[in-house]
């Protein structure tokens, strides 16, 4: 019986892709949910960047960028995904519409840079933190552009608040990318 307990069942590595990219797209959204709004700017801290570099990490570039372009466009389409119950077209065009085009940049660069390369937990970490620069980076442009904002203001409201928080995501995600990489390479 035991045998039979530590047995794993994976018949079709596209049905495991397909169900890792959409788990990733409900976790994103979950991670929407875990919502902190800090007082002094409209950008609140979620934990949806976690995932989008967990997601980037362990599907690779291809499933992580189709990952976050599914989570746009659900929300895009109308399901109440983004922070605060947002959705629409329209909800892109505000505060933390920059940070959500930059997760699809975020998962690309994360994937691609650890698809092909067998690194341990500090290059990880380096990568999922540089990824998060980036998704950071198209945050602060767009408050930059989209509001008027110096460049100095927009880097003060839309960067510098999350950078220790953001810190221990990647650490978090490379970990734990770390642990899980070896069993998912098996069955994705």
């Amino acid at each position: 019986m035991e045998a039979i307990l530590k047995r794993e069942i994976v018949t079709n590595k596209t049905i495991c892709r397909i169900f890792a990219a959409f788990t990733f797209v409900i976790l994103t959204a979950l991670g929407a949910y875990v919502r902190i709004p800090l007082p002094f700017t409209p950008v609140p801290i979620t934990l949806q960047t976690f995932f989008v570099l967990l997601g980037a990490a362990l599907l690779g570039r291809g499933l992580g960028v189709i990952t976050q372009a599914a989570y746009l466009t659900f929300g895009i389409a109308g399901l109440s995904i983004f922070t605060g119950a947002g959705y629409g077209f329209a909800y892109l065009l505000g505060p933390t519409g920059g940070y959500l085009l930059g997760f699809v940049l975020a998962a690309y660069f994360g994937g691609k840079c650890l698809d092909s390369e067998r690194g341990g937990l500090l290059y990880v970490f380096a990568v999922l933190f540089a990824a998060d620069l980036i998704l950071l980076a198209c945050g602060v442009l767009w408050l930059k552009a989209a509001f008027g904002l110096s460049l100095a203001k927009a880097i003060l409201l839309g960067l510098l608040p999350f950078i220790p928080g953001d810190i221990l995501k990647a650490l978090a995600a490379a970990h734990i990318y770390l642990r899980l990489k070896p069993r998912l390479e098996k069955v994705l």
